[in-house]
């Protein structure tokens, strides 16, 4: 009996053993918990607050002036046109023909020689992140050695999207805190320190997180020193149409290069101007030297499509592609857009106005100055922290304002709130 006891006692022992070592050698207990995104953060502790009268400016999802989602009623349109007329077979690695090329003509112009030539590769791909990964593979596999040059600031998935790729980045000057502008002498003298065959990613207009865009001379100057300096472009353009109203104005950064003569990278996404966030519809396009290397390109860009995510969407791409080979669709788009660039235009000026009957000593020209969907409004961290505990105001510490969130009801108690937390 002393012995079946002893033996009783071994065995739990080398169990107690058995389960500590198991627990111990876990496939994924070595795993450490990710940081938390910071615009997901702050979604977090607004739905957390109970406040009826709380702020979400930190989320780059447009809002009419009700504060509630839109859809674009030419996507409706464009949505009962296509319903029903299509199959759900897989698209081809390189996405809807028909959306490839009325993207690229959107992007580069109807009439661009280069799309004529034959010239332009494009795929379709998972919006504008996709487009920007895509590139950022290119690079790896096809652009070796080559660094690529991201504005400071820029939008905070641009450093873990080529940083994923093993690409190695470096920042150029592009903000200038004290004039709440573009550090224009700086950028160029960056650029002039660059090393030939890099890559310089450019916002093509509404510059995320500032708002800051160069002046078409300034983008004159800024092609010219990429040209001198053998610099590869690569547009990230998230907004075309939705900056300004204007589709052609937003593009011109883009056709100033075109002009110079240079081969070019562009990213586009149908998220923010169609109002297509959760369709993930995008462009990633190349203009080369000629139709063979364009198509030596394609076939690569459509090789690391393939393991990455196979193919594209094919919802989202249809409705693109009916509103912008539809003249009549296409036009009442170019309203629609519009009508939202001067929403966010119009409660720009509100706040700008209202500081300033508040008596506020800081100047605020630089939120009307600024273009876009963001307002780099030059508060401090600490100052965004008191918006939020005191008055349940949430944004990017960094002090960037979502204008989508600020509408003709809630622009006055922001406007107090910016008043107190900044002359304190």
């Amino acid at each position: 009996m002393a012995l079946l006891r002893q033996t009783h006692r071994c065995l739990l022992h080398q169990n107690r053993n058995f389960s500590a070592s198991a627990i111990a050698q876990t496939w994924f207990g070595n795993v450490e918990q990710a940081p938390k995104d910071p615009i997901l953060g702050i979604t977090e502790a607004f739905l957390a607050d109970d406040n009826p009268k709380k702020m979400n400016l930190g989320v780059g999802a447009y809002r009419d002036d009700n504060g509630k989602p839109v859809v674009l009623d030419v996507v409706r349109q464009a949505e009962d046109i296509v319903a029903g007329n299509n199959f759900m077979e897989y698209l081809p690695i390189g996405g809807l023909k028909d959306f490839n090329q009325v993207s690229i003509k959107l992007a580069y112009g109807d009439n661009a020689q280069a799309i004529q030539d034959a010239r332009v590769a494009a795929v379709q791909s998972l919006s504008g992140t996709g487009s920007c990964r895509l590139m950022a593979e290119f690079m790896h596999r096809w652009m070796p050695g080559s660094k690529v040059h991201i504005t400071k600031p820029t939008w905070s998935n641009h450093h873990n999207i080529f940083k994923d790729a093993g690409v190695e980045k470096k920042e150029y000057r592009y903000y200038k805190p004290s004039t709440k502008g573009l550090d224009f002498e700086g950028l160029i003298d960056d650029l002039k320190a660059a090393s030939p065959k890099d890559v310089v990613l450019l916002h093509a207009c509404a510059h995320n997180p500032t708002g800051v865009d160069p002046t078409p001379e300034q983008w004159k100057e800024i092609s010219s020193v990429m040209k001198q300096k053998q610099l590869f472009p690569f547009f990230d353009m998230a907004y075309q149409g939705f900056a300004s109203g204007d589709c052609e104005r937003d593009a011109q950064a883009i056709n100033i290069f075109m002009e110079d003569g240079h081969a070019l990278g562009c990213s586009q996404s149908y998220a923010k101007n169609m109002g297509l966030y959760g369709q993930r519809i995008g462009c990633f396009s190349i203009v080369a030297e000629d139709p063979k290397e364009a198509a030596k390109v394609e076939s690569q860009m459509k090789a690391i499509a393939r393991p990455m995510y196979s193919n594209p969407p094919l919802h989202g791409a249809l409705i693109v592609s009916q509103i912008l080979k539809d003249n009549k669709l296409k036009q009442q788009w170019y309203k629609e857009v519009k009508g939202m660039a001067e929403r966010i235009i119009s409660v720009r000026q509100s706040l700008k106005e209202n500081l300033e009957s508040l008596g506020s000593p800081h100047k605020w020209d630089h939120i009307t100055e600024q273009i876009g969907m963001f307002c780099f409004s030059g508060m401090t961290p600490e100052q965004v922290d008191k918006l939020a505990q005191d008055y349940s105001i949430y944004m990017t510490r960094n002090g960037r304002i979502s204008m989508a969130g600020v509408n003709s009801q809630n622009v006055g108690p922001l406007s107090e709130a910016i008043h107190k937390v900044t002359t304190q």
